[in-house]
């Protein structure tokens, strides 16, 4: 658990943590080294897996501030995060919720794919892509239905949504059930929280990392998904705060979901594999120009390397 063995820049950091905690950075490492409770839980839940980089530089800032806006506000606060797939958000997720309990705060933490239309509505919004891929791009979620979720629950702590399992339909997924909670911070995730369209320019096309190039069936959807982003843009005015977890590269994003996948594969015996999994790992190149995440308006953002290391941990200025 020592702190000495972070590798990213303490200025910036230490500028972040200030913004978010009020602490001075000493004074905020001593205050959670003599959390014990809440250390032992990291602990277990990562087990061997535990990286001090993570530990410091994203777990324990991301749980500050949530205990800053609980703290000093009776406001229902809203929280983003956004992270491509593979990157570790959703097991980031699973430990805020136990985390902020222990602290006694109510947090829950949704993905936006619990919010994917329901399958006869999916076919349609995704019919003809050039990738064969089930659901995913933006299109294919009930926006109304997330604004009003997140309204509703501003307005009466009442946050009920629906969930969305994968596995159904031979991998399509649908909807299984509807889940009611009363958060008093709701965390919702997505790999393209926060993106918004950008003015077509082919650099963008020509300067990506991507082989082969895109074709003029994948240009052409592209436009398509870029005018479907403005329906999301409702949603991201309702974010309070915005967390972005992102690569150096976008690229590295590839062998991260692979992995994902394998992993889930051994657990649950159900995953993308082969040809499905490479079309959807195109999609995720594809489908949005990759410049547009560097341009997602975030206040908090951490930069990862190849091994999902820790680069930096700064405001997003």
């Amino acid at each position: 658990m020592e702190f000495y063995k972070i590798k990213f820049s303490l200025e910036d950091f230490e500028k972040l943590i200030s913004h978010i905690s009020c602490y001075k950075l000493d004074e905020w490492i001593k205050f959670w080294r003599q959390e014990e409770n809440i250390l032992s839980i990291i602990s277990e839940f990562y087990g061997k897996n535990l990286r001090h980089d993570w530990l410091w530089g994203v777990v324990l800032p991301i749980l500050s501030h949530i205990c800053n806006l609980k703290n000093n506000s009776s406001k229902r606060f809203i929280i983003g995060l956004s992270a491509l797939p593979g990157t570790g958000k959703t097991t980031l997720g699973l430990l805020i919720q136990p985390l902020a309990k222990a602290m006694n705060i109510n947090v829950s933490v949704v993905s936006m794919d619990d919010f994917y239309l329901p399958f006869d509505d999916m076919k349609k919004a995704i019919k003809n892509n050039p990738w064969n891929v089930s659901r995913g791009f933006p299109g294919s979620h009930s926006t109304n239905l997330i604004e009003d979720k997140i309204s509703e629950w501003k307005e009466t702590g009442k946050f009920n949504h629906p969930v969305f399992d994968k596995s159904l339909r031979n991998g399509l997924g649908d909807r299984v059930t509807w889940k009611t909670e009363y958060p008093e911070i709701l965390i919702i995730e997505g790999w393209f929280l926060g993106v918004k369209s950008i003015i077509p320019n082919q650099n963008y096309v020509t300067k990506e990392k991507i082989e082969p190039l895109l074709s003029t069936e994948e240009i052409l959807y592209r436009s398509k998904i870029q005018n479907n982003l403005k329906s999301y843009y409702k949603i991201w005015n309702l974010f309070d705060k915005i967390w972005q977890i992102k690569p150096k590269e976008f690229f590295y994003m590839n062998e991260w979901k692979t992995s994902q996948e394998l992993e889930m594969l051994k657990i649950k015996g159900n995953a993308l594999i082969d040809k499905n999994l490479s079309n959807f790992i195109r999609m995720l190149n594809c489908s949005i120009p990759q410049k547009s995440f560097d341009e997602i308006d975030s206040n908090f953002k951490i930069i990862l390397d190849k091994d999902r290391e820790i680069i930096s941990v700064r405001l997003n200025t």
